[in-house]
C-alpha cells in the first residue's frame, strides 16, 4: 500500500516493476537509485543550474555585442579596445560551453549513454562558469578602467574577483572538505 492508502500497482510504493535495490549496511546515507535513476536525477538539477547561469551570461553577453555600437567606443584607447576583444571572446566562449549540454544531449539522445552525458555535460557546465568568471573579471576590469580612471581599479577588481572565487569555488570546496565521509 502506499501512504495515501492507494494500492501501488507493482512491488514498490510508487507503482514501479524495478529491481529491489541492494540492502545497505546500517546507518549508511544515500539514494536507493539505479545508475538510470540517477542519470535521470544528475541530468535534472545539472539542467536547472544551467538555466540560472545561461541567462545572466546572455544578458551579459548581449550588451557586450552592443557596446561596439555605441558613440563611445570610437574615444577608446588600444588598451581598453583590447580588454573589449578579449572580452567578448570570452563572453562567446562562456555562451559556448553553458549551451553546450543541451546541444550534447540533443545529439546523443536516445543512444543509452546518459551517465556518460551527464559527466560530460557537468565539465561542460564547470568550463562554463569558470569562462563566466573570466568574462566577468574582464568586463569589470573594462567598466571600471572607463569609469574610475585611477590605480583603485585592479585593487577594485581583485576584490570582486576573490569574492566570487569565495562564492563558487571556495565554499563548495570547504563544504566538500568538511562534510566528506570517512569511507
Amino acid at each position: 500500500m502506499r501512504k495515501d492508502g492507494m494500492a501501488a500497482s507493482g512491488p514498490h510504493d510508487d507503482g514501479s516493476d524495478r529491481p529491489e535495490p541492494p540492502e545497505t549496511p546500517a546507518g549508511s546515507r544515500g539514494r536507493h537509485e539505479t545508475p538510470e535513476e540517477r542519470a535521470d536525477r544528475r541530468w535534472g538539477e545539472l539542467l536547472q543550474e544551467v538555466r540560472v547561469t545561461q541567462t545572466g551570461v546572455q544578458i551579459l553577453f548581449g550588451f557586450l555585442l552592443t557596446v561596439v555600437f555605441t558613440p563611445r567606443f570610437a574615444a577608446l584607447g588600444g588598451t581598453d579596445r583590447t580588454i573589449y576583444v578579449v572580452t567578448v571572446v570570452l563572453g562567446a566562449a562562456t555562451t559556448g560551453a553553458l549551451i553546450g549540454p543541451v546541444s550534447f544531449h540533443r545529439i546523443v539522445s536516445g543512444r543509452r549513454i546518459k551517465p556518460q552525458t551527464v559527466t560530460w555535460a557537468a565539465r561542460l557546465t564547470m568550463a562554463g562558469i569558470v569562462l563566466l568568471l573570466c568574462t566577468v573579471t574582464s568586463a569589470l576590469l573594462l567598466i571600471l578602467r572607463i569609469a574610475l580612471h585611477n590605480a583603485a581599479v585592479p585593487w577594485l577588481v581583485a576584490v570582486v574577483v576573490a569574492w566570487l572565487i569565495l562564492c563558487w569555488f571556495g565554499l563548495p570546496g570547504w563544504a566538500l572538505h568538511r562534510y566528506r565521509t570517512k569511507e
